[in-house]
């Protein structure tokens, strides 16, 4: 038996709890917040949460046996989630960067043999314990950052070993690292050169050959596909999520992230959980996603790194859409592992609120990845995953943008920062 947890007088202690869906509308304004707030967590799991003197009446006769931790007038809120992430690659790609900088696109770069498929290049050639070292490090670093779950992504093998070989390093991580991986098939992250002009027969590949081996062995939770000009029409992507969905993989899709392609309709039509990106979603996509509750999962980290104008996300909250946020951590688009430098973007170039921000970064991305009932609130039956900051509200939290405010973070219960 572990000693009880009890982090008591937190200035603001940020629970973003009840309810039974992803938070909508000015429901995404809704924090639970308690003044001078107080947690009693026991094995890992929180038991009570309250004011620091309803604690105290209910919990002070115990306080000698447990570990107990003065948030002193600080900010305290659930672990962060990052529900879209591509943090198992091989390699790197700074010089793209200084190429989009004289002038050539993402789908230039990416035509030219860069992009995606340098990526995956080098991640084909990684052994498993070279790219178990590399995404290791981004765990740590996420950790630091306040993020205490993660959802990770394949797709830079395109062909069945690599992708194993990068969902079996995700795999080893969830059982060796504090942080909780959850992971994403996304065998049709682009369509490798090998195959150009036959595109069909690789989504042929992908639905007769890699779908069942990863679902096999219970390698993936949800199956991803890149709808988008030039990579995979929409009909070609609805037949890779059908696909998933026969053999348990429930589906998310990249959709209008360039240009607008009818993804957004696609998640609605699929019945995806997430849609990712869709900085060029219509109107009607938005309308779409909406009434079938598909979750918008927004990356405004990467409309930065690319210069590229952010998706509405003041829009698509006024509209009833749920919406999440993430770094997408990757090699080529958004190399960063700052949620609370996302939550900042949230504010500045999407007009979220930074309420919205926080239950985007927590209760909603934990909906985004099927991990609602375990973390992304403050609330008795759920892993203590919590997050103690060095400021005293959850505004100054969103001002004082890209700084890394973390004091303390305890994953289970455990303090693992």
């Amino acid at each position: 038996m572990r000693r009880p947890l009890w982090i008591k007088h937190a200035a603001q202690l940020v629970t973003v709890a009840g309810g039974k869906g992803p938070r909508i509308g000015a429901e995404m304004s809704e924090l639970g917040l308690i003044e001078d707030g107080s947690v009693w967590v026991e094995n890992g799991e929180i038991k009570a949460v309250g004011t620091t003197a309803e604690l105290e009446a209910q919990f002070g006769e115990w306080a000698e046996d447990a570990d107990v931790y003065e948030a002193k007038g600080r900010l305290v809120t659930p672990g962060l989630i990052d529900p879209h992430t591509h943090f198992v690659y091989g390699g790197s790609r700074e010089k793209e960067f200084e190429m989009r900088l004289e002038g050539a696109s993402y789908m230039d770069i990416m035509n030219a043999g860069g992009g995606i498929h340098a990526t995956a290049r080098m991640t084909r050639k990684a052994t498993e314990e070279e790219l178990y070292r590399q995404a290791e490090r981004r765990l740590d670093s996420f950790l630091r950052h306040g993020v205490t779950t993660v959802e990770g992504k394949s797709g830079y093998g395109m062909e069945l070993q690599t992708e194993l070989k990068q969902l079996n390093v995700m795999k080893q991580l969830n059982e060796r690292h504090p942080v909780d991986i959850i992971p994403t098939f996304m065998g049709a992250h682009a369509v490798p050169p090998e195959f150009k002009g036959r595109e069909d027969d690789f989504v042929r590949l992908i639905i007769d050959e890699m779908i069942p081996a990863v679902a096999a062995d219970q390698l993936a939770v949800f199956n991803d596909v890149f709808c988008e000009v030039g990579v995979y029409t929409p009909e070609q992507s609805r037949r890779i999520l059908e696909a998933g969905k026969r053999h348990g993989l429930a589906p998310k899709i990249h959709a209008d992230e360039i240009e607008p392609y009818g993804g957004a309709e696609l998640a609605a039509e699929v019945g995806a959980v997430s849609a990712e990106h869709l900085l060029k979603a219509s109107v009607e996509g938005i309308r779409q996603m909406a009434a079938a509750g598909v979750i918008a999962c927004l990356l405004p980290a990467t409309a930065l790194y690319l210069r590229e104008e952010a998706a509405q996300g003041r829009e698509m909250i006024d509209a009833g859409v749920p919406v999440a946020i993430s770094t997408d951590c990757n090699p080529g688009s958004s190399p960063t592992t700052s949620m609370p430098l996302v939550m900042n973007l949230a504010c500045i170039s999407m007009r979220m609120t930074p309420a919205e921000a926080l239950v985007a970064a927590t209760i909603n991305a934990a909906h985004a990845i099927g991990m609602q009932d375990k973390a992304g609130s403050i609330e008795p039956g759920k892993q203590a995953d919590l997050v103690i900051w060095n400021v005293e509200n959850y505004q100054e939290l969103q001002y004082l943008f890209g700084i890394n405010h973390v004091g303390a973070v305890w994953k289970k219960g455990e303090k693992v920062i």
